[in-house]
């Protein structure tokens, strides 16, 4: 197979202490041409290599909260919790760790399986991080497998999040590197692989996907799959984001992409990386249960639980254990 984003900026390929990339798996023009294979044909391939890896009536359900929120520095153009942009959203302090675990444990009451927690930061300083500790220890007790987002991890960062029982460390790519600065200029795309990296390194497991509907052409789609599949091993959870675009934000008149162009992006994600999660995220309170029925079809086997995400709207439980009952999904 070709090199890995053949038409990719520099940044495209990470450094010796980034996440490792294998550029003999998957290139740009061989997931395009899953893009452009009939519907029908993609569907069925996605459900082939999803059958041989999951049980297909099994959905994993995560819960998010966002334990601190807004006033970030970075100028990412989908985010509500840029301090640059001029939403409505009201900045708050750490969230205390007594009701980070209320909340994670009404999750797990309500059937969910992992806890995620997140924070609006570049990075986390040293003060902030010794509370997320004990909230990953505490959620860690109750059985819950536990995922943080964090922003961008200093050196030794990683080891003090592994030693505290992290099974998950977020870190979206977002876009393809060529689109990358059409939505961040704050930090680079180089900047996320090398905090990939020091996760790795530290022993814990990925989660790491990206957002549709930014304005980015398919090829640009294509291409951040291919990041993802590239990386060794890919990322054990992979969130396929449906833009919500925020009033406020520099992307709040974007368009988006249609149903169908979605559903092919969650096919490519489930052929390309078969034994990752595919999680249907952000989005998902705006999509029919036809159109989330046709994702779990292409190979979306994990999905955000619970009424909101960090700052966005999300199906309500009862909502949810209506479609589960309607297909015949199980969670697991």
């Amino acid at each position: 197979m070709n090199a890995i984003l053949q038409a990719a900026s520099s940044q495209t390929q990470p450094s010796a202490c980034a996440a490792a990339v294998d550029s003999a798996k998957w290139s740009v023009a061989e997931v395009e041409a899953l893009y452009d294979l009939p519907l029908m044909d993609l569907m069925y391939r996605a459900q082939q290599v999803h059958r041989e890896h999951f049980d297909a009536n099994e959905i994993q359900r995560s819960t998010l909260i966002s334990v601190k929120t807004g006033g970030c520095s970075e100028d990412c153009g989908y985010c509500s919790q840029s301090a640059r942009n001029k939403t409505e959203l009201e900045r708050e302090q750490l969230m205390p760790v007594a009701d980070v675990v209320a909340a994670a444990q009404a999750a797990k009451d309500k059937g969910a399986s992992r806890f995620c927690m997140g924070a609006a930061w570049r990075g986390p300083k040293e003060k902030d991080l010794e509370p997320v500790l004990e909230m990953i220890r505490e959620v860690k007790a109750l059985g819950l497998q536990t995922c943080v987002t964090l922003g961008m991890l200093k050196d030794g960062q990683a080891e003090k999040l592994a030693e505290a029982g992290l099974d998950y460390y977020n870190h979206n790519l977002d876009t393809a590197a060529e689109f990358y600065p059409k939505v961040i200029t704050t930090h680079t795309q180089q900047d996320r692989f090398d905090t990939i990296g020091e996760v790795r390194k530290a022993g814990m497991k990925v989660c790491s996907g990206g957002i549709i509907g930014m304005g980015e052409s398919r090829r640009n789609r294509a291409a951040l799959i291919v990041q993802l599949a590239n990386m060794t091993p890919a990322p054990e959870s992979v969130p396929i984001n449906n833009l919500v675009a925020i009033p406020g934000t520099p992307l709040a008149e974007i368009r988006g992409v249609d149903n169908f162009e979605f559903v092919r992006t969650i096919a490519a994600a489930r052929i390309t990386m078969p034994t990752s999660f595919v999680r249907l995220s952000a989005g998902r309170d705006a999509m029919s249960e036809e159109m989330q029925t046709l994702c779990f079809l292409a190979g979306a086997n994990s999905m955000f639980y619970g009424d909101k995400l960090l700052t966005t709207g999300n199906p309500d439980v009862d909502r949810d254990e209506a479609l589960f009952a309607k297909l015949g999904l199980r969670p697991i």
